[in-house]
């Protein structure tokens, strides 16, 4: 037998405590006997009521096989691109006689 999930513990034991103040203040019993029997009655409801709550689903091992895996995701690749930073820019516009060698930096996150 398996053993009961929170959502069944939870259900019960809120079916007991409710039921059996309402039936206590509805019959207004006051005798032993009387008290016994709605505090059995209501242990039978909550056991009732955390059985029936539906378990969830589970999934058989042999139907795993039958479904195909997804299709991985298709690997963008990072191109860098050479930025020209403004110092750079200045010295080239300053000195446009003079070569001027490509400046790489590292690319940004």
């Amino acid at each position: 037998m398996p053993r009961p999930t929170a959502a069944q513990l939870a259900y019960g034991s809120c079916t007991v405590i409710f039921s059996t103040l309402a039936m206590l203040l509805l019959s207004q019993t006051s005798s032993g006997l009387g008290i016994a029997v709605i505090t059995l009655s209501a242990l039978a409801l909550g056991l009732l009521v955390a059985v029936t709550v539906p378990l969830p689903k589970r999934v058989r091992s042999g139907s795993l096989a039958a479904v195909p895996a997804p299709a991985p995701a298709p690997v963008q690749e990072r191109v860098s691109a050479q930025r020209e930073t403004a110092s750079v820019a200045a010295s080239v516009s300053s000195v446009s006689a003079a070569p001027v060698s490509a400046v790489r930096e590292p690319a940004g996150p």
